[in-house]
């Protein structure tokens, strides 16, 4: 249930308001001004029951996930540093310090679940709406990447074991007594298994991988004997995975990586430290010249480049008011020409009745097209992108949203501060010009200085 807002404009005899307190400058403050939360608040009441106990707010629940995604913070650290810091209560909409965790960190998971992929699309675009006619470029950059799931390094030993575990859990659940559990066993191939890529290992470590698969089958049989045929409904799900995933071999497609993440999938893209990464494929759009993120979109197959550009730049035209005229991208975009309207522009070698002025806009273009480099970066450094811990492929469109959302929102902070500089610097051009000409020499060296610092900025 919805809390109902206060009515009360008196301000506190205990406590001082907690905005006089705090640097009105900053760009924090700015922000929470800036954003418009009463759209949030309109679109997710629909959400929310008008019976049981009142939730929290919607402005606290959406300020903590940005603040989240912003700083690079889990769900449990943003909670503890909201309650140190008066600048992140102000942000999610508090008029008073606060001395209480705001909720607790399971409260996230939660409210994830309950807005979805649409509410977590509403805060991306709004990030979008804040910076105007910058976000409505003509043309566009698209790239893809991987956003690499929260899984270790997948083995065949390492699954097989994995497997094994959880159909002893099974079994102590249902009260079933195995006929043999094959603990002892099963530590004895562990140890096999231990640097399995040396030569003079690789063949017992062979033997030991094909034994573990034999031993889920025979536990697997086990259990489905005595669990009887009904109360193996429930359990039919799993064992057909782990079926799937003992008798998958090299050569096979599709294959399963992970027993709780079973949409991921490998993907290579040529780096010379990291030659295999699992998850999924993320396209990034971001504006030409601003390097504004204005659509992303997550692919739950591993499809070639120019098959992701439909769905990513449906995801980039719903987020503005006018549509895009030209995307361009890198070679691994080959046999598109034309999406939804965009001419996609991929670079090509030199044509004989190209002019020098075509050539030379083409070079600029192409050589911009590196831009979007830096903010994939910047994405999986700074704003969580790097490794994903949020459940399912649900959870690899939610963080690449909110991702998108925390640069978008540096973006604007970064605007903010040239800002804020540029009026000082104007401020101290005008205290100059007001000088008389002897007082003006004596402040030459600071004009000097401040003109350059103009100039590189």
């Amino acid at each position: 249930m919805l809390p109902k807002p206060s009515k009360l404009t008196q301000a506190n005899l205990f406590h001082n308001q907690l905005r006089d307190m705090l640097d009105s400058q900053d760009p924090i403050i700015a922000l929470a001004d800036t954003i418009n939360w009463g759209v949030f608040e309109e679109s997710f009441e629909k959400y929310y029951s008008k019976e049981g106990r009142p939730a929290k707010p919607i402005r606290l629940m959406v300020g903590l996930l940005l603040l989240k995604q912003l700083e690079n913070l889990s769900d449990e650290n943003v909670v503890m540093q909201w309650k140190r810091n008066p600048y992140y209560q102000y942000f999610c909409g508090f008029t008073e310090f606060q001395i209480a965790l705001p909720c607790h960190s399971t409260e996230l998971v939660k409210f994830r679940q309950r807005i979805g992929k649409e509410g977590i699309e509403l805060i991306f675009k709004s990030t979008v709406m804040l910076h105007g006619k910058k976000s409505e470029e003509k043309k566009v950059i698209i790239d893809t990447t991987v956003q690499e799931k929260n899984i270790t390094y997948p083995t065949d030993g390492k699954l097989a074991i994995r497997m094994i575990s959880h159909l002893h859990k099974i079994a102590k659940k249902e009260e079933i007594k195995l006929r043999r559990s094959f603990v002892k066993e099963i530590k004895e191939h562990r140890i096999k298994l231990r640097f399995f890529r040396h030569p003079k290992k690789y063949k017992k470590a062979k033997v030991s991988m094909k034994r573990l698969r034999t031993i889920v089958g025979i536990l697997m049989r086990d259990i489905e004997r005595k669990l009887g045929t009904e109360k193996a409904k429930d359990y039919q799900e799993k064992f057909e995975l782990f079926d799937k995933v003992r008798n998958q071999k090299i050569q096979d497609r599709n294959k399963t990586y992970s027993l709780h993440e079973e949409h991921i999938y490998v993907m290579t893209k040529g780096k010379d430290h990291k030659k295999y990464e699992y998850g999924t494929k993320a396209s990034i759009v971001s504006t030409m010249k601003s390097n504004i993120i204005v659509g992303v979109s997550a692919h739950s197959k591993n499809e070639h480049d120019s098959k992701t550009l439909e769905l990513a730049l449906s995801s980039a035209n719903s987020n503005r008011t006018k549509p895009i005229k030209e995307a361009i991208c890198d070679r691994g975009y080959r046999g598109k020409q034309e999406v939804q309207g965009t001419s996609i522009s991929i670079p090509d070698t030199k044509r004989k009745r190209d002019t020098k002025y075509q050539i030379e806009i083409k070079r600029k273009k192409f050589r911009r097209r590196a831009a979007i480099e830096p903010i994939i970066g910047h994405l999986k450094s700074d704003y969580r992108l790097s490794r994903n811990y949020l459940k399912g492929f649900i959870g690899d469109e939610v963080n690449l949203l909110l991702a998108a959302s925390a640069w978008n929102l540096k973006k604007w902070i970064n605007d903010f501060l040239m800002l804020f500089f540029m009026l000082k610097v104007l401020s101290i051009y005008y205290f100059l010009f007001k000088l008389n000409p002897n007082q003006r020499e004596k402040y030459s060296n600071l004009g000097l200085l401040l003109f350059r610092m103009v100039g590189k900025n």
